[in-house]
Parts: structure tokens; C-alpha cells; sequence
């Protein structure tokens, strides 16, 4: 089995990723994750996008574990919003942690000095998560916490 890579979305990670979004819709994932539809449509559109928003994969033997987005440059916002999603299968290993490392590397590397993000309350997992990893709860969302972290 290859090892465990980030990637960014191209073209050729289309079927993985709709695959994913597929698994993900099927589990009833988008109750908190829900940026944009999981859909074939999507996967493609993604997996060809050309803009100042970035879009990666966490990937294993190239089968798509995870998902992430550093999103908001494209319409014009100097902090990004994060987002993740893991396939029910790579949930409780750790990936979540180093996934977010990683983008938070990659939106310094854009010269970001804050991410955003939002969250369910009841999402406790993913709760815990952000906030050892220093995200701050400054405000609320519609139903969700919106947290902060200072690169």
C-alpha cells in the first residue's frame, strides 16, 4: 500500500473524489459538512478549478480519505475558511490533526495570517479537535460556532 499524500485537486482525482463525495452523501455526512453538494458535478468542477481558492485530498494507495478547502480568496476575503471532511472508514486515526497542519502550512504559505472556520456544537469531535489545535470561538453562525486561529 503507498503511503499517506496530500494533493491538490486535478483532473485525474475526479472519479476518487466523487467517489468519496458519494460515500460521504450516502452517510449522511453533509448534516455538517456542507459547502457545496457532493455530487459528480461537483467532483468534476472542482477537480478542474483555476482560481485563488485551494482544494486538496488526503489520500492513501489513491483512494481518497479526506477532503479539505482554504476557500474566500476568490471572492475576495483576506482570511480563508477552512473546511474538512473524512471518510467514515479514516475517522479517529489522527489524519484530521495533520490534514489541518497542512493546510494551515499552505494558507501561510498564500500569506494568511488568520483561518476561519465554523462548526456544529454538537460536532463534539471535530470541537475538541479545533480547539487543541487553538482555534478560539469568537461568534455564531447560523447554528454553528465560528472559531479563529492566528497563524
Amino acid at each position: 500500500m503507498n503511503g499517506l499524500e496530500f494533493r491538490q485537486l486535478c483532473p485525474e482525482l475526479e472519479t476518487s473524489l466523487s467517489q468519496f463525495f458519494a460515500d460521504l452523501d450516502s452517510g449522511g455526512d453533509g448534516h455538517h459538512f456542507h459547502p457545496h453538494p457532493f455530487t459528480a458535478a461537483e467532483a468534476k468542477r472542482l477537480c478542474g478549478y483555476d482560481g485563488a481558492d485551494l482544494y486538496y485530498i488526503a489520500a492513501v494507495g489513491g483512494r481518497v480519505l479526506g477532503y479539505g478547502m482554504l476557500r474566500g480568496w476568490d471572492e475576495g476575503y483576506q482570511i480563508p475558511s477552512l473546511g474538512i471532511a473524512f471518510h467514515p472508514d479514516a475517522r479517529g486515526k489522527g489524519l484530521g490533526r495533520l490534514f489541518m497542519m497542512f493546510l494551515h502550512a499552505a494558507a501561510k504559505l498564500r500569506g494568511a495570517k488568520r483561518i476561519r472556520l465554523k462548526v456544529y456544537p454538537d460536532n463534539t469531535v471535530a470541537v475538541k479537535l479545533y480547539e487543541s489545535m487553538g482555534y478560539r470561538y469568537t461568534e455564531s453562525s447560523e447554528g454553528q460556532l465560528v472559531g479563529y486561529l492566528d497563524l
